[in-house]
């Protein structure tokens, strides 16, 4: 029986994830916006918990 081999990540994550980031804070952005908009509050991780604040 072969031993299982251990995955390892690829050489460019920092890239991606460099890339990722973007991304990310631009949807931040507009779901602030459409919280805005339409008084709603944003719910979010904080501190291991879920937290829900105004815009």
């Amino acid at each position: 029986m072969k031993p299982k081999s251990k995955k390892t990540a690829p050489k460019n994550v920092g890239s991606f994830a460099a890339s990722v980031e973007p991304a990310l804070r631009r949807a931040a952005k507009v779901a602030r916006k459409t919280a805005r908009m339409y008084g709603t509050r944003l719910r979010f991780w904080k501190d291991g918990k879920v937290v829900s604040e105004k815009p």
